[in-house]
């Protein structure tokens, strides 16, 4: 509530996006810490990794660019969100993997 008076509909918008993919992977990052008590497949621990390092690319730099805007980053760092994205759909993967298979390899 506190950015709303000082940051623009477009900011607030790409706040919103962040906080929401960061809530709903934050979830998905439980699930998969969870499955620990159920398999012991290597696809578990890959798919938390990749959820954690997923959600610090892609909502942290949604967050920046929020917070600083487009024109005060610079080029290079403004790829950043899809290779958060990328890292996210990578850990819903290596989730899916985990959940159908049972290996004993950790």
């Amino acid at each position: 509530h506190a950015f709303k008076a000082t940051l623009s509909p477009e900011a607030l918008a790409t706040l919103d996006t962040g906080v929401r993919y960061q809530l709903w992977h934050t979830l998905a990052l439980v699930a998969s810490v969870l499955l620990s008590a159920v398999t012991k497949s290597p696809w578990r621990r890959r798919a938390a990794w990749a959820f954690a390092l997923g959600m610090g690319l892609f909502s942290g730099s949604l967050y920046l660019l929020a917070l600083v805007g487009r024109m005060a980053l610079p080029g290079p760092l403004i790829l950043i969100t899809p290779l958060g994205g990328l890292c996210l759909m990578a850990g819903w993967g290596c989730l899916f993997l985990c959940s159908g298979k049972q290996d004993s390899h950790e």
